[in-house]
């Protein structure tokens, strides 16, 4: 392992995903690309889903210019005759998904005080009401089979105030506890739903951040590990909780962060508890 949290594992395929159908939504960003990679490289079958109808199928041509059985499939998971549409299709081209990982996501800035409701309810329609769809839709098939696993990518902004964000704190606080309802109602029928929140990540959409100033050296400041997280970081965590080695993982909640939660005490003034400066 080096200091940049780079794994190669002997055995590939140790996830036990092997023709496994895995649906990713939002599969044209940053980290929905890396978590379709990650699934890719454990023997995965994929269906893509992306509102970027170009990016989709990149992503789709790269993964199967290496071998892998892919389908891109231009889907707005806000609405509900689109995913039908894209379950549909998946179902066609290779049967019931056993493993969905709802990741499109959409960030907004605005204020709570100024917030129009149609932006409030765009973001919520995306970030939350979008994941209870695909959840739906593709759930069905697992409950026929009596077995499968979702994975939703939250934020640590569901559990601290992203200010000046609109909805999102609070739609990725509803996921949350979205990913624990569908827990309690399906895990007796075979159905596994679990939730990760990640830190800061390095994505095309926030690399622009990290280019501006000392912005890198003060937020790698903020986390335990000291650097900021790249998309690989979610995708093998998202990989694991799709496969049966995580098998009595059920309802939980993983924060990949590099352990920003934990330095909050680090930003309050203590006057003879500070670290000792290097020489």
């Amino acid at each position: 392992m080096t200091n940049q949290g780079v794994r190669e594992s002997a055995d590939p395929h140790w996830l036990g995903l092997e023709s496994r159908v895995c649906v990713v939504t939002g599969a044209a960003g940053g980290i929905g690309r890396a978590i379709a990679a990650a699934l890719a490289d454990a023997g995965a079958r994929l269906a893509l889903l992306d509102r970027d109808e170009a990016a989709c199928h990149e992503t789709a041509e790269t993964l199967r210019a290496n071998g892998v059985e892919t389908i891109a499939i231009v889907c707005d998971i806000s609405d509900s005759a689109s995913v039908n549409r894209a379950c549909e299709q998946t179902q066609r081209k290779f049967g019931h998904a056993d493993v969905l990982v709802n990741n499109a996501g959409l960030l907004r800035a605005g204020g709570i005080e100024d917030i129009g409701l149609d932006a409030w309810n765009a973001m919520l329609a995306v970030n939350l009401t979008g994941y209870m769809l695909c959840a739906q839709a593709f759930g069905r098939g697992m409950l026929a089979h009596g077995s499968g696993s979702i994975v939703h990518i939250a934020s640590v902004a569901a559990h601290h105030p992203q200010t000046w964000s609109g909805a999102y704190s609070p739609s990725k606080a509803g996921i949350s506890m979205l990913s624990r309802q569908i827990a309690a109602e399906w895990g007796a029928r075979g159905i596994r739903s679990n939730t990760i929140c990640p830190g800061m990540i390095r994505t095309p959409l926030s690399k622009t951040f990290y280019e501006q100033g000392d912005v890198e050296a003060r937020r790698s400041a903020m986390t335990a590990s000291r650097r900021i997280g790249e998309p690989r970081d979610i995708a093998e965590v998202a990989a694991f909780l799709a496969s049966q080695r995580a098998a009595y993982v059920n309802g939980a909640e993983i924060v990949v962060d590099g352990g920003f939660e934990c330095m909050l005490m680090d930003l309050v003034p203590r006057p003879g508890f500070e670290a000792p400066r290097a020489a």
